[in-house]
Protein backbone atom coordinates (compact mmCIF):
# COMPACT_ATOMS: atom_id res chain seq x y z
CA UNK A 1 0.00 0.00 0.00
CA UNK A 2 1.32 3.43 -0.96
CA UNK A 3 2.03 6.30 1.38
CA UNK A 4 0.00 9.53 1.24
CA UNK A 5 2.92 11.95 1.01
CA UNK A 6 2.66 14.85 -1.44
CA UNK A 7 6.02 16.00 -2.80
CA UNK A 8 7.14 18.28 -5.59
CA UNK A 9 5.01 20.71 -7.54
CA UNK A 10 2.21 18.44 -8.86
CA UNK A 11 -0.60 16.47 -7.23
CA UNK A 12 0.09 12.80 -6.47
CA UNK A 13 -2.95 10.51 -6.42
CA UNK A 14 -2.14 7.41 -4.39
CA UNK A 15 -3.64 3.97 -4.06
CA UNK A 16 -4.62 4.22 -0.40
CA UNK A 17 -7.39 1.66 -0.29
CA UNK A 18 -8.47 -1.50 -2.07
CA UNK A 19 -11.39 0.10 -3.87
CA UNK A 20 -13.50 -2.36 -5.89
CA UNK A 21 -12.75 -1.99 -9.58
CA UNK A 22 -16.48 -2.27 -10.36
CA UNK A 23 -17.15 0.84 -8.30
CA UNK A 24 -14.42 2.80 -10.08
CA UNK A 25 -15.66 1.68 -13.50
CA UNK A 26 -19.22 2.68 -12.64
CA UNK A 27 -18.02 6.21 -11.98
CA UNK A 28 -16.10 6.21 -15.25
CA UNK A 29 -19.24 5.15 -17.14
CA UNK A 30 -21.03 8.13 -15.65
CA UNK A 31 -18.19 10.43 -16.76
CA UNK A 32 -18.25 8.97 -20.28
CA UNK A 33 -21.49 10.74 -21.22
CA UNK A 34 -19.70 14.08 -20.83
CA UNK A 35 -16.13 13.07 -21.55
CA UNK A 36 -16.01 10.11 -23.99
CA UNK A 37 -12.79 8.13 -23.68
CA UNK A 38 -10.34 6.67 -26.19
CA UNK A 39 -7.40 4.37 -25.44
CA UNK A 40 -4.33 4.38 -27.68
CA UNK A 41 -2.26 1.21 -28.00
CA UNK A 42 1.00 1.76 -29.94
CA UNK A 43 2.05 -1.76 -30.90
CA UNK A 44 4.58 -3.70 -32.89
CA UNK A 45 3.16 -6.69 -34.75
CA UNK A 46 5.50 -8.93 -32.75
CA UNK A 47 3.58 -8.01 -29.59
CA UNK A 48 0.50 -9.80 -30.97
CA UNK A 49 2.54 -13.00 -30.70
CA UNK A 50 3.78 -12.26 -27.18
CA UNK A 51 2.45 -13.17 -23.75
CA UNK A 52 1.21 -9.77 -22.63
CA UNK A 53 -1.14 -8.41 -25.32
CA UNK A 54 -3.71 -11.27 -25.35
CA UNK A 55 -4.22 -10.79 -21.61
CA UNK A 56 -4.47 -7.02 -22.06
CA UNK A 57 -7.32 -7.52 -24.55
CA UNK A 58 -9.10 -9.92 -22.18
CA UNK A 59 -9.01 -7.25 -19.47
CA UNK A 60 -10.01 -4.39 -21.78
CA UNK A 61 -13.06 -6.34 -22.94
CA UNK A 62 -14.59 -5.51 -19.52
CA UNK A 63 -13.77 -1.78 -19.70
CA UNK A 64 -17.11 -0.70 -21.15
CA UNK A 65 -16.52 2.96 -20.23
CA UNK A 66 -13.92 3.16 -23.06
CA UNK A 67 -15.70 3.95 -26.32
CA UNK A 68 -12.79 3.91 -28.77
CA UNK A 69 -9.60 1.85 -28.90
CA UNK A 70 -7.01 3.10 -31.39
CA UNK A 71 -4.26 0.64 -32.28
CA UNK A 72 -1.15 1.96 -34.01
CA UNK A 73 0.40 -1.07 -35.72
CA UNK A 74 4.06 -1.06 -36.83
CA UNK A 75 6.34 -3.55 -38.59
CA UNK A 76 3.80 -5.72 -40.37
CA UNK A 77 2.87 -6.75 -43.91
CA UNK A 78 -0.55 -7.53 -45.48
CA UNK A 79 -0.82 -11.02 -43.96
CA UNK A 80 0.15 -9.75 -40.51
CA UNK A 81 -2.35 -6.90 -40.77
CA UNK A 82 -5.17 -9.34 -41.60
CA UNK A 83 -4.19 -11.35 -38.54
CA UNK A 84 -4.21 -8.16 -36.47
CA UNK A 85 -7.76 -7.39 -37.61
CA UNK A 86 -8.86 -10.81 -36.37
CA UNK A 87 -6.82 -10.48 -33.19
CA UNK A 88 -8.40 -7.17 -32.12
CA UNK A 89 -11.91 -8.09 -33.32
CA UNK A 90 -12.67 -9.61 -29.91
CA UNK A 91 -12.81 -6.13 -28.34
CA UNK A 92 -16.38 -4.84 -27.84
CA UNK A 93 -15.29 -1.21 -28.14
CA UNK A 94 -15.12 0.67 -31.45
CA UNK A 95 -11.65 -0.45 -32.54
CA UNK A 96 -9.57 1.38 -35.14
CA UNK A 97 -6.32 -0.16 -36.41
CA UNK A 98 -3.84 2.23 -38.04
CA UNK A 99 -1.83 0.13 -40.49
CA UNK A 100 1.20 2.41 -40.47
CA UNK A 101 3.04 0.31 -43.06
CA UNK A 102 0.05 0.15 -45.42
CA UNK A 103 -0.09 2.09 -48.69
CA UNK A 104 -2.91 4.43 -47.66
CA UNK A 105 -1.28 5.76 -44.50
CA UNK A 106 2.11 5.84 -46.22
CA UNK A 107 0.58 8.11 -48.88
CA UNK A 108 -0.59 10.48 -46.15
CA UNK A 109 2.85 10.36 -44.55
CA UNK A 110 4.42 11.26 -47.92
CA UNK A 111 2.02 14.17 -48.27
CA UNK A 112 3.05 15.44 -44.83
CA UNK A 113 6.72 14.94 -45.69
CA UNK A 114 6.37 17.32 -48.64
CA UNK A 115 5.30 20.00 -46.18
CA UNK A 116 8.13 19.14 -43.76
CA UNK A 117 5.61 17.86 -41.22
CA UNK A 118 6.08 14.07 -41.23
CA UNK A 119 7.76 12.40 -38.24
CA UNK A 120 11.48 12.10 -39.03
CA UNK A 121 12.02 8.50 -37.94
CA UNK A 122 10.06 5.34 -37.16
CA UNK A 123 9.36 4.34 -33.57
CA UNK A 124 6.96 4.78 -30.71
CA UNK A 125 6.93 8.58 -31.01
CA UNK A 126 5.82 8.45 -34.65
CA UNK A 127 3.25 5.77 -33.88
CA UNK A 128 1.77 7.70 -30.96
CA UNK A 129 1.73 10.95 -32.97
CA UNK A 130 -0.40 9.48 -35.74
CA UNK A 131 -2.73 7.89 -33.18
CA UNK A 132 -3.17 11.30 -31.52
CA UNK A 133 -4.04 12.80 -34.90
CA UNK A 134 -6.56 10.05 -35.53
CA UNK A 135 -8.15 10.61 -32.10
CA UNK A 136 -8.57 14.28 -32.99
CA UNK A 137 -10.13 13.33 -36.32
CA UNK A 138 -12.72 11.19 -34.54
CA UNK A 139 -13.84 14.42 -32.81
CA UNK A 140 -15.76 12.55 -30.07
CA UNK A 141 -13.04 11.56 -27.52
CA UNK A 142 -12.38 14.16 -24.82
CA UNK A 143 -10.14 12.05 -22.54
CA UNK A 144 -7.40 10.02 -24.24
CA UNK A 145 -5.01 7.58 -22.58
CA UNK A 146 -2.01 5.69 -23.89
CA UNK A 147 -0.21 2.65 -22.55
CA UNK A 148 2.29 0.09 -23.82
CA UNK A 149 1.36 -3.35 -25.14
CA UNK A 150 4.00 -5.43 -23.35
CA UNK A 151 2.71 -5.17 -19.75
CA UNK A 152 2.89 -8.68 -18.30
CA UNK A 153 1.17 -7.77 -15.02
CA UNK A 154 -1.79 -5.95 -16.63
CA UNK A 155 -5.24 -5.83 -15.10
CA UNK A 156 -8.20 -3.59 -15.85
CA UNK A 157 -7.54 -1.45 -12.79
CA UNK A 158 -4.61 0.09 -14.68
CA UNK A 159 -6.62 1.89 -17.41
CA UNK A 160 -9.36 2.78 -14.93
CA UNK A 161 -6.98 4.58 -12.59
CA UNK A 162 -5.10 6.11 -15.55
CA UNK A 163 -8.25 7.58 -17.11
CA UNK A 164 -9.95 8.72 -13.91
CA UNK A 165 -8.10 12.02 -13.16
CA UNK A 166 -8.61 13.41 -16.70
CA UNK A 167 -12.06 11.88 -17.28
CA UNK A 168 -13.53 13.21 -14.02
CA UNK A 169 -15.04 16.57 -15.09
CA UNK A 170 -14.75 18.00 -11.56
CA UNK A 171 -10.96 17.51 -11.27
CA UNK A 172 -9.69 19.87 -13.96
CA UNK A 173 -6.58 17.85 -14.88
CA UNK A 174 -5.34 18.09 -18.47
CA UNK A 175 -2.49 15.58 -18.10
CA UNK A 176 -1.93 12.59 -15.83
CA UNK A 177 1.19 10.42 -15.65
CA UNK A 178 1.00 6.85 -14.34
CA UNK A 179 3.53 5.50 -11.86
CA UNK A 180 4.20 2.16 -10.15
CA UNK A 181 6.97 0.17 -8.45
CA UNK A 182 9.35 -1.71 -10.76
CA UNK A 183 10.11 -5.13 -9.30
CA UNK A 184 11.21 -7.92 -11.64
CA UNK A 185 10.68 -11.14 -9.75
CA UNK A 186 12.94 -10.90 -6.71
CA UNK A 187 15.02 -7.89 -7.74
CA UNK A 188 14.68 -4.16 -8.34
CA UNK A 189 14.12 -3.07 -11.92
CA UNK A 190 13.75 0.35 -13.55
CA UNK A 191 17.48 1.11 -13.77
CA UNK A 192 17.09 3.95 -16.26
CA UNK A 193 14.88 5.90 -13.87
CA UNK A 194 16.56 4.89 -10.60
CA UNK A 195 20.17 5.22 -11.66
CA UNK A 196 20.06 7.73 -14.50
CA UNK A 197 17.12 10.11 -14.82
CA UNK A 198 16.57 11.01 -11.16
CA UNK A 199 20.29 11.38 -10.29
CA UNK A 200 20.84 13.41 -13.48
CA UNK A 201 17.97 15.80 -12.67
CA UNK A 202 19.45 16.36 -9.21
CA UNK A 203 22.94 16.82 -10.62
CA UNK A 204 21.63 19.41 -13.07
CA UNK A 205 19.95 21.29 -10.21
CA UNK A 206 23.23 21.22 -8.30
CA UNK A 207 25.32 22.47 -11.22
CA UNK A 208 23.03 24.99 -12.97
CA UNK A 209 21.18 26.00 -9.81
CA UNK A 210 17.57 25.59 -8.66
CA UNK A 211 15.06 25.78 -11.52
CA UNK A 212 11.29 25.39 -11.56
CA UNK A 213 11.62 23.06 -14.56
CA UNK A 214 13.99 20.69 -12.76
CA UNK A 215 11.79 20.69 -9.65
CA UNK A 216 8.81 19.87 -11.85
CA UNK A 217 10.60 16.97 -13.55
CA UNK A 218 11.87 15.61 -10.23
CA UNK A 219 8.28 15.60 -8.90
CA UNK A 220 7.41 12.56 -11.03
CA UNK A 221 7.92 9.25 -9.29
CA UNK A 222 8.36 7.36 -12.56
CA UNK A 223 9.11 9.89 -15.31
CA UNK A 224 9.83 7.17 -17.89
CA UNK A 225 6.52 5.33 -17.55
CA UNK A 226 4.82 4.77 -20.90
CA UNK A 227 1.36 5.33 -19.44
CA UNK A 228 -0.38 8.70 -19.40
CA UNK A 229 -3.75 10.31 -20.08
CA UNK A 230 -4.48 13.74 -21.44
CA UNK A 231 -7.27 15.96 -22.71
CA UNK A 232 -8.25 16.49 -26.32
CA UNK A 233 -7.40 20.20 -26.07
CA UNK A 234 -3.87 19.46 -24.89
CA UNK A 235 -3.23 16.96 -27.70
CA UNK A 236 -3.80 19.68 -30.29
CA UNK A 237 -0.85 21.73 -29.01
CA UNK A 238 1.43 18.89 -27.85
CA UNK A 239 4.77 18.58 -29.63
CA UNK A 240 6.42 15.23 -29.01
CA UNK A 241 9.94 14.06 -29.84
CA UNK A 242 10.35 11.36 -32.44
CA UNK A 243 13.39 9.77 -30.77
CA UNK A 244 13.78 7.69 -27.58
CA UNK A 245 13.42 10.78 -25.44
CA UNK A 246 9.62 10.52 -25.85
CA UNK A 247 8.58 10.36 -22.20
CA UNK A 248 10.95 13.10 -21.02
CA UNK A 249 10.07 15.22 -24.05
CA UNK A 250 6.35 14.93 -23.33
CA UNK A 251 6.88 16.00 -19.72
CA UNK A 252 8.91 18.98 -20.91
CA UNK A 253 6.01 20.00 -23.16
CA UNK A 254 3.59 19.53 -20.26
CA UNK A 255 5.75 21.91 -18.23
CA UNK A 256 5.82 24.46 -21.05
CA UNK A 257 2.10 24.39 -21.80
CA UNK A 258 0.11 23.59 -18.66
CA UNK A 259 -0.10 25.13 -15.22
CA UNK A 260 0.89 22.95 -12.26
CA UNK A 261 -2.70 22.50 -11.02
CA UNK A 262 -3.61 20.91 -14.38
CA UNK A 263 -1.01 18.14 -13.96
CA UNK A 264 -0.98 15.06 -11.70
CA UNK A 265 0.46 11.59 -11.35
CA UNK A 266 -1.46 8.50 -10.27
CA UNK A 267 -0.52 5.13 -8.81
CA UNK A 268 -1.84 2.64 -11.39
CA UNK A 269 -0.40 -0.72 -10.30
CA UNK A 270 0.90 -2.59 -7.26
CA UNK A 271 3.41 -4.32 -9.52
CA UNK A 272 4.46 -3.76 -13.09
CA UNK A 273 6.59 -5.88 -15.35
CA UNK A 274 7.22 -5.69 -19.09
CA UNK A 275 9.96 -6.61 -21.54
CA UNK A 276 13.32 -5.35 -20.36
CA UNK A 277 15.85 -3.43 -22.43
CA UNK A 278 19.43 -4.61 -22.27
CA UNK A 279 22.12 -2.17 -21.20
CA UNK A 280 24.09 -2.77 -24.43
CA UNK A 281 27.49 -2.08 -22.90
CA UNK A 282 29.30 -2.18 -26.23
CA UNK A 283 26.53 -0.84 -28.47
CA UNK A 284 25.90 2.90 -28.21
CA UNK A 285 23.01 2.75 -30.69
CA UNK A 286 20.75 0.27 -28.90
CA UNK A 287 19.10 -0.58 -25.60
CA UNK A 288 19.39 1.52 -22.47
CA UNK A 289 22.69 2.93 -23.70
CA UNK A 290 20.99 4.71 -26.61
CA UNK A 291 17.97 5.65 -24.52
CA UNK A 292 20.13 7.31 -21.86
CA UNK A 293 21.95 9.40 -24.48
CA UNK A 294 18.73 10.62 -26.08
CA UNK A 295 17.12 11.36 -22.70
CA UNK A 296 20.15 13.45 -21.68
CA UNK A 297 20.04 15.30 -25.01
CA UNK A 298 16.35 16.01 -24.47
CA UNK A 299 17.11 17.53 -21.06
CA UNK A 300 20.01 19.58 -22.44
CA UNK A 301 17.79 20.94 -25.22
CA UNK A 302 15.14 21.95 -22.72
CA UNK A 303 17.67 23.68 -20.48
CA UNK A 304 18.86 25.66 -23.49
CA UNK A 305 15.30 26.88 -24.12
CA UNK A 306 15.21 27.97 -20.48
CA UNK A 307 18.26 30.17 -21.02
CA UNK A 308 20.97 27.82 -19.71
CA UNK A 309 24.23 27.98 -21.67
CA UNK A 310 26.06 24.65 -21.77
CA UNK A 311 29.70 23.92 -22.61
CA UNK A 312 31.85 20.79 -22.53
CA UNK A 313 33.35 22.04 -19.29
CA UNK A 314 29.84 22.28 -17.87
CA UNK A 315 28.96 18.82 -19.21
CA UNK A 316 32.02 17.37 -17.45
CA UNK A 317 30.92 19.01 -14.19
CA UNK A 318 27.40 17.61 -14.63
CA UNK A 319 28.87 14.16 -15.23
CA UNK A 320 31.01 14.35 -12.08
CA UNK A 321 28.07 15.49 -9.96
CA UNK A 322 25.81 12.83 -11.49
CA UNK A 323 28.33 10.09 -10.77
CA UNK A 324 28.54 10.93 -7.06
CA UNK A 325 24.75 11.25 -6.67
CA UNK A 326 24.12 8.02 -8.58
CA UNK A 327 26.57 6.06 -6.42
CA UNK A 328 24.74 7.36 -3.35
CA UNK A 329 21.51 6.09 -4.92
CA UNK A 330 23.08 2.65 -5.37
CA UNK A 331 23.83 2.63 -1.64
CA UNK A 332 20.26 3.64 -0.77
CA UNK A 333 18.75 0.99 -3.06
CA UNK A 334 20.99 -1.67 -1.55
CA UNK A 335 19.46 -0.97 1.86
CA UNK A 336 15.95 -0.95 0.38
CA UNK A 337 16.52 -4.28 -1.36
CA UNK A 338 18.03 -5.87 1.76
CA UNK A 339 15.08 -4.85 3.93
CA UNK A 340 12.60 -6.26 1.40
CA UNK A 341 14.47 -9.50 0.78
CA UNK A 342 15.33 -8.66 -2.83
CA UNK A 343 18.50 -9.65 -4.68
CA UNK A 344 20.87 -6.77 -5.31
CA UNK A 345 23.96 -6.89 -7.52
CA UNK A 346 26.05 -3.89 -6.47
CA UNK A 347 28.68 -4.60 -9.11
CA UNK A 348 26.09 -4.53 -11.91
CA UNK A 349 24.41 -1.42 -10.48
CA UNK A 350 27.68 0.52 -10.28
CA UNK A 351 28.60 -0.73 -13.75
CA UNK A 352 25.34 0.74 -15.04
CA UNK A 353 26.19 4.07 -13.41
CA UNK A 354 29.56 4.11 -15.18
CA UNK A 355 27.91 3.53 -18.56
CA UNK A 356 25.27 6.19 -17.88
CA UNK A 357 28.00 8.66 -16.89
CA UNK A 358 29.60 8.14 -20.29
CA UNK A 359 26.17 8.63 -21.88
CA UNK A 360 26.09 12.14 -20.40
CA UNK A 361 29.37 12.94 -22.13
CA UNK A 362 28.18 11.44 -25.43
CA UNK A 363 24.92 13.38 -25.21
CA UNK A 364 26.77 16.60 -24.42
CA UNK A 365 29.12 16.20 -27.38
CA UNK A 366 26.20 15.46 -29.72
CA UNK A 367 24.14 18.39 -28.44
CA UNK A 368 26.99 20.89 -28.69
CA UNK A 369 27.95 19.65 -32.17
CA UNK A 370 24.39 20.16 -33.43
CA UNK A 371 22.62 22.65 -31.14
CA UNK A 372 20.01 23.50 -33.80
CA UNK A 373 18.74 19.92 -34.05
CA UNK A 374 14.93 19.89 -34.07
CA UNK A 375 13.76 16.47 -32.84
CA UNK A 376 10.15 17.46 -32.14
CA UNK A 377 7.33 16.48 -34.49
CA UNK A 378 5.00 19.34 -35.42
CA UNK A 379 1.87 19.66 -33.30
CA UNK A 380 -1.49 18.85 -34.84
CA UNK A 381 -2.65 22.47 -34.86
CA UNK A 382 0.13 23.22 -37.36
CA UNK A 383 -0.58 20.10 -39.41
CA UNK A 384 -4.29 20.95 -39.71
CA UNK A 385 -3.39 24.50 -40.68
CA UNK A 386 -1.20 23.22 -43.53
CA UNK A 387 -3.49 20.36 -44.66
CA UNK A 388 -7.02 21.04 -43.29
CA UNK A 389 -8.52 17.76 -44.52
CA UNK A 390 -5.77 15.43 -43.26
CA UNK A 391 -8.04 14.15 -40.48
CA UNK A 392 -10.70 13.17 -42.98
CA UNK A 393 -8.02 11.49 -45.09
CA UNK A 394 -6.87 9.44 -42.10
CA UNK A 395 -10.41 8.40 -41.21
CA UNK A 396 -11.03 7.27 -44.80
CA UNK A 397 -7.71 5.42 -45.03
CA UNK A 398 -8.23 3.53 -41.77
CA UNK A 399 -11.84 2.69 -42.69
CA UNK A 400 -10.71 1.34 -46.06
CA UNK A 401 -7.88 -0.70 -44.55
CA UNK A 402 -10.24 -2.15 -41.94
CA UNK A 403 -12.94 -2.94 -44.51
CA UNK A 404 -15.49 -0.65 -42.86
Amino acid sequence: MADFFQNGTIATLHNLNTRPIEELEEELRSFASRRPMALILPSLYSELEGEALPKILDELAHASYIKHIIVGLDQDGPAQFEHAREFFAKLPQQTHILWNDGDRLRDIDAQLAKEGLAPPQPGKGRNAWYCFGYALALEEPEAIALHDCDILTYDRGLPARLFYPVANPTFGFEFCKGYYPRINGDKLSGRLTRLFVTPLLRALAKVVGPMDYLSFMDSFRYPLSGEFSLSRDFIQTLRIPGDWGLEVGVLSEVYRTLSRHQVCQVDIADQYDHKHQSLSHDEADSGLNRMSVEIAKSLFRKLATEGVSLSMEGIRTIKASYYRIALDCVEQYSYDARLNGLRFDRHAEEGSVEIFAQSIMNAGESFLANPMEMPFIANWNRVLSAIPDVGEQMLAAVAADNGV
